[in-house]
C-alpha cells in the first residue's frame, strides 16, 4: 500500500452529487481539492464492466491530466431481483436521449422492472449500494477501497436530500431512505468513528485507514 503524502488532490468526478459528498468526507482532513469538472478535464469513457475498472479509469485520467493524486468514485445500486442490475450501469438508466440524466425517470424504470419481476413485497426487494473509491497517482499506481451497504428498494420515492437513487434506498435497520437523511445521518461516520453507514463513507473509512493514518 502507498500512503498519501500530500493534501492537494483532484476529485476525479463530473457528478455534482458525488463531488459534494466527497468534499464533505475529506473536509475534516484539511485537503485542498478541485474536481475534474472544475478543472475542465475531459470526462473519460467508462468502458469497464466492474466498479473497480471504472473507478480506475476516472482516477488515472485525472491524475495524469493534473500531475496530482486523484480520488474517484464509481458506485451504483445492485438489485437482487433484477439479477444485479443496474449495477455498473446505474447512471446509464438515468440517461435521456439529449445526454442529460433524469434520476426520477431511472427510479421509475427500476420500479417497473421490479414489478415485472414480481418483486412486489418489501422483503423481495433486497439491494445494496456499492461504492469503489480509487486513489491514483500520476505514475499509474492505484489503491482501491470498496464499501457496501445492504437495504431494500422502497416505493414510492421518499425524501429530497442526497442524489441519484437515494429516495428509493432504505438501508437495513432504518425506517428512512437515504433521501430522507441529512448528509451526516447518511454517512454515519466522521474521523475517529468505528462505524459508517453509507457505501461511500465505508469506502472512505478504508481509504483513511490505509492511506492517511500512520
Amino acid at each position: 500500500m502507498r500512503k498519501l503524502d500530500t493534501k492537494t488532490i483532484v476529485v476525479a468526478s463530473h457528478n455534482a452529487g458525488k463531488i459534494r459528498e466527497i468534499a464533505d468526507l475529506i473536509g475534516p482532513f484539511g485537503f485542498s481539492a478541485n474536481s475534474a469538472a472544475e478543472l475542465k478535464f475531459e470526462e473519460p469513457d467508462e468502458t469497464g464492466t466492474t466498479f473497480e475498472e471504472n473507478a480506475a479509469i476516472k482516477a488515472l485520467a485525472s491524475a495524469k491530466a493534473s500531475g496530482l493524486p486523484a480520488l474517484s468514485d464509481d458506485s451504483g445500486i445492485v438489485i437482487d431481483a433484477l439479477g444485479g442490475a443496474p449495477g455498473v450501469y446505474t447512471a446509464n438508466w438515468a440517461e435521456r436521449e439529449d445526454g442529460s440524466r433524469d434520476f426520477a425517470m431511472a427510479m421509475e424504470k427500476v420500479e417497473q422492472a421490479l414489478q415485472k419481476a414480481g418483486a412486489t413485497h418489501f422483503e423481495s426487494r433486497t439491494a445494496r449500494f456499492v461504492s469503489v473509491l480509487c486513489l491514483a497517482w500520476p505514475d499509474g499506481h492505484v489503491e482501491m477501497f470498496r464499501g457496501e451497504v445492504e437495504g431494500h428498494v422502497a416505493w414510492p420515492p421518499r425524501g429530497t436530500q442526497g442524489f441519484g437513487y437515494d429516495p428509493v434506498f432504505q438501508p437495513v435497520g432504518y425506517d428512512l431512505t437515504f433521501g430522507e437523511m441529512s448528509a451526516e445521518e447518511k454517512h454515519g461516520w466522521k474521523p475517529g468513528d468505528a462505524q459508517a453507514l453509507s457505501h461511500r463513507a465505508r469506502a472512505f473509512k478504508l481509504f483513511v485507514e490505509t492511506c492517511l493514518e500512520a
